[in-house]
């Protein structure tokens, strides 16, 4: 068969088929109908998605999970009749390539780590747009990890990306903490006031809100409750006492 030819007999290309983009996969767990109906709707109707179930039932979402293989798991924050740090933990061991997206208003900052260290990859607050929403969701599917806006000026989400248990010394390593300061910081992490760490510590309690005051500043943190989280998660480095 002679081929086609352009202009002055020119040999013309064969046109290459367009290949549309393969749609993100996903599945949703929420115990709420009216929000999971909706946000399945929702997410259906965006170009470039695919929702492959929306389910209460957690045994019936795993099963999907583990058959279908989807590219992000959304998970509710607060099911009521499940663990879902549990589930979290679950999901990320027999399917690891799934990457699970947390729904919800999470309380402390502990709870993101813990999350973090059980599997999740990204964060959804329930008062974010869904603009936002869509966008976290494209983010964690293309190999970012997000965590709630409100976090990503703290240093505290570089502990929490470091969950998992990757090294954690760079951290202070990185800051000049004196060793007073280091020692408040430990104990921080076990939960005393002022009055106790100076009684422990054999100082002024004015002197410990010196300390606290500086460990704030020079860790770019913004509560007691960030600075015991960072002792907590591997960033207390003990001293032997002054």
């Amino acid at each position: 068969m002679p081929k086609k030819t352009g202009p002055k007999g020119s040999t013309a290309a064969p046109l290459e088929p367009v290949l549309e983009p393969v749609p993100i996969s996903l599945v949703l767990i929420d115990d709420n109908r009216l929000l999971r109906e909706g946000l399945a709707a929702l997410i259906h109707s965006q170009p470039g998605f695919k929702v492959l179930a929306a389910s209460a039932d957690v045994e019936e979402a795993l099963q999907k999970v583990r058959e279908a293989r989807p590219e992000i798991v959304l998970l509710d924050f607060g099911l009521e009749d499940h663990d879902s740090l549990s589930l979290t933990a679950t999901v990320h061991g027999e399917v690891p390539e799934a990457r699970i997206i947390v729904m919800g208003l999470l309380p402390v900052q502990e709870d993101i780590a813990n999350f973090v260290r059980a599997g999740a990859s990204g964060f959804i607050m329930k008062d974010a747009s869904f603009a936002d929403f869509v966008a976290t969701i494209r983010a964690v599917a293309g190999g970012a990890e997000v965590l709630p806006q409100a976090l990503t000026n703290s240093l505290f989400s570089q502990i929490a990306r470091n969950a998992s248990g990757g090294p954690r010394a760079g951290v202070l390593e990185a800051v000049r903490l004196t060793n007073r300061e280091r020692q408040v910081i430990d104990l921080l992490g076990e939960g005393l006031s002022n009055k106790e760490i100076a009684a422990r510590l054999q100082i002024a309690v004015h002197t410990v809100k010196s300390h606290v005051h500086n460990v704030l500043e020079k860790l770019a943190l913004h509560s007691r409750m960030e600075v015991a989280a960072f002792s907590h998660f591997g960033g207390s480095s003990r001293t032997p006492p002054q």
